[in-house]
């Protein structure tokens, strides 16, 4: 993403609708060549952390920890480096996005230290989410 084509956003919400509780070590996404994703109220996206950090476009992800399933509350932009904050706690960053499953949902890829699971993070149906913007 170049810093200079960027302005002002709002941020992009919703609420958990399904919480998951796995974690693979070989789950073969792959990271998308596009740095942001134009997404509409009421879509339902994946949330999948990883502590791999590549963006370049096809980057291997398999270490995950699957984090449930966000409604959307609105359209707008997410973008690569968003913060991701769930019930008012960041859990990382917008590493980027997997198509594999797209139109049904696009894999949110969030960069964390460790791959985490919902179950690990104590998360509930209803719980905040939002994407963004960057500080």
């Amino acid at each position: 993403m170049n810093p200079q084509e960027d302005g002002d956003k709002l941020a992009v919400s919703g609420r958990l609708v399904k919480i998951l509780i796995h974690r693979r070590e070989d789950r073969g996404m792959s990271v998308d060549e596009w740095a942001s994703r134009c997404v509409r109220r009421g879509e339902v996206h994946e949330l999948v952390t990883t502590d791999q950090h590549d963006t370049a476009t096809g980057a291997r992800v398999d270490r995950v920890g699957f984090l449930g399933f966000v409604e959307l509350a609105g359209g707008g932009v997410i973008d690569r480096g968003d913060p991701v904050v769930i019930d008012g706690e960041q859990v990382g960053t917008v590493l980027g996005f997997d198509s594999c499953h797209f139109p049904n949902h696009y894999n949110i890829l969030i960069a964390v230290d460790e791959p985490r699971t919902g179950r690990d993070l104590g998360l509930r149906p209803a719980m905040e989410v939002s994407f963004g913007p960057r500080p």
